[in-house]
C-alpha cells in the first residue's frame, strides 16, 4: 500500500457511519478474518464454445442436466442445499421473520368472484393454507360451499388449483391441477352440483387459456405435442396447438382448430367471443405482445385473418355482430380502444384515444366498458359506454392497485381487487348502472396498515430519465438516519411493478427496514415505449436504472453504505446478477431468484426461446456481443469483493430452468470474489413460483431477508 494512502481504523471509520452500518462493517471485517464457507468441490470442464470469434468458456455445462435424470446434478444440490442449509441456521433472524411473516400471513383472503347463473365462484384462504380452496356461493349472499380443497391432493402442499373457469350456466367447473410448480397442467371438468368430478381429463397443456362454448358441449384449450421420456422438463415448447374437447369423450377424439405447422414457434390462446358465434385465436412468437389474430366460425366456415403482422398488442373486448372492439397500442404506445368490422379489418374507429396514463386493461360489463389505467404505476379506472362516450371515473382512493373488472354483456355487475404495499386485497362489487362499490369480502387483520407509510420518489438515472420508486416503512422510523433497505426490481417483458401487498417484504419493514421498489425501464408503467426503452440493445438501461436507484437512497440517506440488499426474481434474478457484477461495492447483500444467468443459452431450454423479444438472439453476431456484455454467469470477476449472495431457484422450475442459477453459482464459489458467503438455496417440489404452498413461501422468505439483515445490519430480534 503506498505510505501517502491513509486507511482510517475501523472504529474511527464507525463513527461516521450509522449504527446498522457500524454493525454491518464490523460483520464484514468478521467475515474477512474467518476461515471461507467449505463449498462443496464441483467438477469444472474444459467446454468451450467458438462464437463470432469469442471463445466463450462454458465449464459447468453438465449442471444443465435436469435433477431428477442425472445423479451426480442430483448430488451436487444435496451437497450444496446441505452446506447452504447449515448456514441459514446460524442466522439469528431466521426465526424472528418466520414468525413475523406467519403472523402476517395469517388473515383471510379471497379471490375475484366469477358469476355464472346464480352462482359465484371465488377462491379463499383461512390464512396459513397451503392452497386456496375453491367456494361456490348462490347468490350474493348465500353460504359458501367448498367446492374443490386441493390441500387435500398432497401431503406437502405443493400440487396447487391453477387456471379454472365454469360454465356460462354454472353447471361444471372446468379446473387444470399444477403439481410441484411445473408449467406443465392436467384440465379436468367437475360437475358442479354433485362436487364429482367427470371422465374427461386433458394433458400436456401448458401456456393454455381455458374456454367454454357457450352451450357447455365442451370447452377449448391450447398444448403441446406429449414430449419424449424424461425430455418433459427441459426441451423446447413447439407446435402448440387449439383444440375443442367435447364433454364425455376421450382426449383422442379432440378436434384441432388452430395449428401453424410451418411456424412451430407460435403460441395460441383461444377465447369464445361474447356473442358465442367465433372462436377468436390470438397467436404470438415470444414474450412481446406483438399478436396475429385468426377468427374461427363456430358453426363451421372458413376462418378469417384480422391480424397477421405481429406488430402490435390486440386484446379482445366485446363485439356486436362483426364490430368487434379491441384494446391495442397500434399508432399509441400508450394503448387506445378501437373498433373494427371484421368484413373490413385494416379500417380501425377510434373509441377512445391515447391518454396519458397508461391504458392497461378493458372489459365489457353489461352496457358499460371498464377502462384501467396506469399513472405514475398507480392504478385509475374509469367507465365508458360503448361507444367510448365518458359516464365516471371511478374512486379508487390510496396509492394502490385494482385488478379484476371482468363481466358480459348482460350483467351489470363486476367485482374488482384492490391492495396495497401495507392493505391487503379487499373485493369490491361494482354496480355498473348506479356507479356505486360495496364491499364483497373484507380481510380481518392482525395488524394495522396504518402503522405504515407509503411514498412514491422520482431519481435521476445515468442518462437522465426520471423514474418512479416506492417506499415502504413502519411509521415513526427514525429518518434523520440511513435504515437497512431491501431494493427491488424487475425491469422487463412489459411487467409494471404496481403497488401490492406482500406479507414477506412488510416484515421486512415491521422490523425497521425500508422497502425499495424502482419502476425500471423494460416494463410497462408508461407503455411501449418504456418498454422499448429497457429491452434488447437498450438492455443496460434497466442495470443503470436499478444502480441510480441504489445511489440515490444512499445519497438521500434513505440507507447508508452497507446496508443495502437487493431483490429480484426471474428477469429480475437476471437484474440483480448483472448489476452485482457490475457494481459489487453498491450492495451488501444480494438475492438473485430463478434468474436468467446464462445470456448465451436460454433459448435452448423450454420457454426460453420466447424471450428473444426482450433479450435477442444469442445466433446473430450483434445480439450476441450485447448479451455476453451483461450476462451473469459470463461476467463474474474475480480480485473484487462482492456482497453477501443467496441465489434461489426450484428443481423443478421448467419455466428458468435451475441450470441457470447451478452454473452462476458454482462460478462464483470458483473465482476469487472475496470472503462473504455465495450460496444457493434449492427447494424441492416446487417451480418457477406459483401453487408455491404458503408454508414453503413462508420458509424461503425467512431465510432471504435474515441472510440479507445479517449483511446490511437490520436488527431482527
Amino acid at each position: 500500500m503506498p505510505r501517502n494512502k491513509f486507511r482510517a481504523p475501523l472504529a474511527l471509520v464507525a463513527l461516521f457511519m450509522t449504527p446498522a452500518a457500524a454493525q454491518a462493517a464490523e460483520e464484514a471485517a468478521a467475515a474477512a478474518a474467518a476461515p471461507a464457507l467449505p463449498y462443496p468441490a464441483t467438477e469444472r470442464g474444459d467446454t468451450v464454445d467458438p462464437q463470432f470469434g469469442v471463445d466463450v468458456a462454458d465449464p459447468y455445462r453438465w449442471l444443465e442436466d435436469d435433477v431428477r435424470v442425472n445423479p451426480k446434478v442430483a448430488a451436487w444440490v444435496a451437497e450444496q442445499n446441505k452446506v447452504t442449509d447449515a448456514y441459514l441456521a446460524t442466522l439469528p433472524g431466521r426465526d424472528a421473520f418466520k414468525a413475523r411473516m406467519t403472523e402476517l400471513y395469517n388473515y383471510e383472503r379471497f379471490g375475484l368472484p366469477r358469476k355464472a347463473g346464480s352462482l359465484y365462484f371465488y377462491t379463499r384462504n383461512d390464512g396459513l393454507q397451503p392452497q386456496s380452496v375453491l367456494t361456490v356461493r348462490e347468490g350474493l349472499t348465500g353460504e359458501g360451499r367448498v367446492l374443490i380443497d386441493p390441500n387435500t391432493w398432497a401431503k406437502d402442499g405443493a400440487t396447487a388449483l391453477a387456471e379454472w373457469t365454469p360454465s356460462e350456466d354454472g353447471k361444471y367447473l372446468l379446473y387444470s391441477v399444477q403439481d410441484g410448480g411445473t408449467d406443465w397442467r392436467i384440465v379436468r371438468v367437475m360437475d358442479v352440483a354433485t362436487g364429482k368430478d367427470t371422465a374427461d381429463e386433458i394433458r400436456w397443456v401448458k401456456f393454455s387459456s381455458l374456454d367454454w362454448a357457450k352451450d357447455g358441449s365442451g370447452f377449448y384449450y391450447s398444448r403441446f405435442p406429449e414430449p419424449k421420456e424424461g425430455e418433459a422438463f427441459q426441451s423446447l415448447n413447439e407446435n402448440h396447438a387449439v383444440y375443442f374437447h367435447k364433454l364425455g369423450t376421450p382426449q383422442s377424439t379432440d378436434v384441432l382448430i388452430h395449428a401453424t405447422p410451418d411456424q412451430p414457434e407460435l403460441n395460441h390462446g383461444a377465447l369464445v367471443t361474447d356473442d358465442g358465434q367465433y372462436v377468436l385465436v390470438v397467436s404470438s412468437k415470444g414474450t412481446d405482445e406483438r399478436f396475429g389474430l385468426t377468427l374461427h366460425p363456430v358453426k363451421g366456415g372458413k376462418a378469417i385473418t384480422l391480424v397477421d403482422d405481429y406488430a402490435n398488442n390486440w386484446e379482445y373486448v366485446t363485439n356486436q355482430g362483426t364490430r368487434f372492439t379491441f384494446l391495442t397500442n397500434k399508432d399509441a404506445p400508450r394503448q387506445r380502444l378501437v373498433s373494427l368490422d371484421i368484413r373490413k379489418p385494416a379500417a380501425l374507429t377510434q373509441i377512445v384515444g391515447e391518454q396519458e396514463g397508461t391504458l392497461v386493461g378493458a372489459s365489457r360489463v353489461g352496457d358499460r366498458i371498464i377502462l384501467s389505467y396506469l399513472g405514475d404505476a398507480k392504478s385509475e379506472a374509469r367507465m365508458v359506454a360503448l361507444d367510448g362516450k365518458p359516464v365516471a371515473n371511478i374512486n379508487l382512493g390510496e396509492i394502490g392497485t385494482a385488478s379484476g373488472f371482468g363481466g358480459k354483456p348482460g350483467d351489470p355487475e363486476t367485482f374488482y381487487a384492490f391492495s396495497s404495499f401495507a392493505q391487503p386485497t379487499t373485493i369490491y362489487r361494482l354496480d355498473t348502472v348506479s356507479g356505486k362499490s360495496e364491499v364483497f369480502e373484507a380481510p380481518k387483520l392482525t395488524f394495522d396498515p396504518k402503522d405504515f407509510t407509503v411514498e412514491q420518489r422520482f431519481y435521476t438515472s445515468k442518462d437522465g430519465t426520471k423514474v418512479p420508486m416506492f417506499l415502504v416503512m413502519k411509521k415513526g422510523l427514525d429518518r434523520s438516519k440511513g435504515s437497512p433497505t431491501l431494493l427491488y426490481g424487475y425491469g422487463g417483458f412489459n411487467v409494471s411493478l404496481t403497488p401490492g401487498f406482500s406479507p414477506t417484504r412488510l416484515a421486512w419493514a415491521d422490523k425497521g427496514g425500508v422497502v425499495a421498489i424502482a419502476n425500471l425501464r423494460g416494463g410497462g408503467e408508461y407503455g411501449k415505449a418504456w418498454h422499448d426503452a429497457g429491452r434488447l440493445a437498450n438492455k443496460q438501461n434497466v442495470f443503470d436504472d436499478f444502480i441510480a436507484a441504489g445511489e440515490y437512497l444512499i445519497a438521500e440517506g434513505i440507507t447508508g453504505k452497507g446496508e443495502l440488499a437487493i431483490e429480484g426474481g426471474s428477469n429480475g434474478g437476471l437484474l440483480v446478477g448483472a448489476v452485482t457484477n457490475q457494481r459489487p461495492d453498491l450492495f451488501a447483500a444480494a438475492l438473485p431468484a430463478v434468474g436468467v444467468m446464462d445470456m448465451l443459452r436460454f433459448d435452448r431450454f423450454t420457454a426460453g426461446r420466447y424471450w428473444t423479444d426482450d433479450y435477442g438472439y444469442p445466433s446473430k453476431e450483434a445480439d450476441f456481443r450485447n448479451l455476453l456484455s451483461y450476462s451473469p454467469y459470463h461476467n463474474i470477476k474475480g480480485g473484487r469483493t462482492y456482497p453477501a449472495i443467496l441465489v434461489t431457484t426450484a428443481d423443478t422450475d421448467d419455466r428458468v430452468v435451475p441450470g441457470h442459477s447451478f452454473k452462476y453459482t458454482a462460478e462464483l464459489q470458483h473465482e476469487d470474489i472475496g470472503p462473504k458467503p455465495h450460496l444457493i438455496r434449492i427447494e424441492t417440489r416446487a417451480g418457477h413460483g406459483s401453487g408455491k404452498p404458503t408454508d414453503k413461501i413462508i420458509a424461503e422468505a425467512a431465510d432471504k431477508y435474515a441472510f440479507a439483515a445479517k449483511w446490511t445490519g437490520l436488527d431482527v430480534k
